[in-house]
């Protein structure tokens, strides 16, 4: 249906139809370009919150827990989602947005220019009706004209008293009006006809032209609209199948949280190695009572024994010191300062630590070894080929390599001996554990001391100054020779605290230390773990008691001060 026949009188309403037109088409750009807007706010606020959640650690303290690096997993996935709106954001801006506002433009221009020639051909259709109504009113004035001087020529005619001068002046009169008259007739007659045939033109031809333009303009807009429409759709579309991937990314790492993995790997990060505390034996402090006289029993146990046997003692300043301090397994222990060796570690954790130390060296020696064969066949091809290189210009590189190889075996070297010595203690604790377990179920009142057993039950009565204990840890020199690289030390090791001693021990093991109960010593080492202590007597002698035997005060200025009982 065409503009320019249904609506040739339309005009004006077309002029405000087509403004609407490019108003709306303009409104719809400044809708896609909120949206937009809001698509580069959603991916840069993704994207924050990925940057805020990342792990900010180096990689050797990143979690190894499935949980976590699923999450991180999700986290990349996110990221990746964020690209994707900023990608939808981009197409919006690129093929919608800021088409329409070029076409806008062109739009405007083109509508201008045809509102501009319809309203040229209006005015020119309004000035041939003026002179066509200027010419018709002056026709009408000279007939009017005329007609009254033929009223005066036909009253002076007919008037006897009139003279002939007078009645051929009327006549002359009145034929110059009719004349006038003829003349504006054809004069009118032509400006009618030019004024029918320029507007029979202007509406046949200028004006259905002018708005076939406008309606061609207004359709395209229309077509445009729709074009960007659909684009605006496909930006999302596009997106659709990276942003699936992401999602099932995040589905599969969700999928991939093991429960038992964790705790396998909690197991592997925290083992101490260490053998878990033996049975406490039953301590009998009625063994040196004396019966009363209507038991009619007399108490075999001379007096000096009972008033020197030992019975439960306590320190009044700290009744709850022991009881406390022996759970220090389940409280925090004395952070100590990290060593190149891991001897600050627990035997399992220090373990791990060299172990992969020893992996992560083995690997920059291979990078060595590859640069030195790399370096060498280039070496050959420079001695068969001078043309392409001087081989001499390779030797500091290939001797920096070979120096740096051997600075790596060295450290391999020094760090296999550490795992070595690691691995050798282990094993004797599992050897001092087993043989430990094999007396367990020895009968009870058969323990001394020092944790050792025997059948013999006429060995407890003759050792009845000494009251039952906590158990002794095992031996703590499971190496003959450890104790002997221990103590060979050029400098002796600084006190950090005193002890006093709870029960007498005897020190038949290597590397102990006997002491008299009530006896004071010097801590120089305090316990590992294992249940020992090292500590030195005023005279100077050096060696290990069990922890459970003295009670122990360290100094306060003393890094990782705990008391042990």
């Amino acid at each position: 249906m065409s503009w320019g026949t249904e609506l040739w009188d339309q005009f004006d309403n077309l002029d405000k139809h087509t403004q609407w037109g490019i108003d709306f088409l303009e409104r719809y750009a400044k809708f896609v370009k909120e949206r937009l807007d809001i698509e580069q706010n959603y991916a840069k606020l993704l994207r924050n919150l990925v940057k805020k959640y990342c792990p900010k650690r180096s990689k050797d303290e990143e979690p190894r827990f499935t949980s976590c690096l699923s999450f991180y997993s999700i986290l990349n996935e996110l990221n990746d989602f964020a690209g994707q709106r900023e990608v939808v954001a981009e197409e919006m801006s690129q093929k919608v947005y800021g088409e329409l506002m070029r076409y806008s433009q062109d739009l405007k221009s083109e509508r201008k220019h045809h509102l501009q020639e319809g309203r040229k051909a209006q005015q020119y259709l309004d000035h041939c009706w003026k002179q066509m109504d200027n010419s018709k009113r002056k026709f009408e004035r000279e007939c009017k004209e005329a007609e009254k001087s033929q009223i005066n020529y036909d009253r002076l005619d007919n008037d006897i008293n009139a003279t002939k001068s007078e009645v051929e002046k009327a006549k002359s009169q009145f034929y110059l009006r009719t004349h006038m008259a003829d003349e504006s007739k054809n004069e009118y007659a032509a400006q009618l006809q030019n004024f029918n045939a320029e507007q029979w033109k202007h509406f046949n031809n200028a004006i259905p032209h002018i708005f076939k333009n406008l309606q061609d303009m207004d359709e395209r807009r229309t077509v445009k609209l729709g074009e960007t429409y659909r684009s605006f759709a496909e930006a999302e579309r596009r997106v659709i199948p990276i942003v699936s991937k992401c999602l099932e990314g995040m589905v599969s790492a969700a999928k991939a949280v093991d429960e038992r993995r964790d705790s396998a790997i909690v197991v592997e990060s925290f083992k101490s190695g260490f053998e878990p505390p033996g049975d406490f034996p039953f301590e009998d402090f009625s063994q040196n009572l004396s019966r009363t006289g209507s038991d009619g029993t007399i108490s075999n146990t001379p007096k000096g024994e009972r008033d020197s046997a030992p019975g439960p003692r306590s320190d009044p300043k700290h009744p709850m010191s022991r009881t406390k301090n022996k759970l220090w397994l389940f409280g925090k222990k004395p952070k100590a300062p990290s060593l190149e060796d891991f001897s600050h570690l627990p035997p399992e954790q220090r373990r791990k630590r060299l172990q992969q130390r020893i992996d992560e060296l083995s690997k920059e020696l291979q990078k060595e070894m590859d640069q030195r064969d790399a370096l060498n066949k280039m070496k050959d091809v420079y001695e068969k080929n001078p043309q392409m290189g001087d081989p001499i210009s390779l030797q500091p590189k290939i001797s920096e390599t070979i120096c740096n190889m051997e600075k790596l075996r060295s450290e391999i070297h020094k760090n296999e001996t550490w795992l070595s010595e690691v691995e050798g203690k282990q094993s004797s604790r599992g050897d001092r554990r087993h043989s430990a377990d094999n007396h367990h179920h020895t009968p009870q009142g058969r323990e001394s001391p020092e944790g050792s057993y025997t059948d013999d039950t006429s060995q407890e009565h003759h050792t009845p100054h000494r009251r039952a204990g906590p158990p002794q840890p095992g031996k703590p020199t499971p190496d003959p020779h450890e104790f002997d690289d221990e103590f060979d030390d050029d400098d002796p090791l600084p006190v950090i605290g005193h002890c006093k001693a709870l029960y007498s021990f005897d020190g038949q093991n290597e590397g102990t230390l006997v002491m008299a109960e009530d006896e004071v010593l010097y801590i120089i080492e305090e316990d590992k773990g294992d249940g020992w202590t090292r500590a030195r007597k005023q005279s100077g002698e050096e060696g290990y008691v069990p922890t459970s035997y003295v009670e122990i005060t360290l100094e306060k200025n003393s890094k990782g001060a705990v008391t042990y009982i």
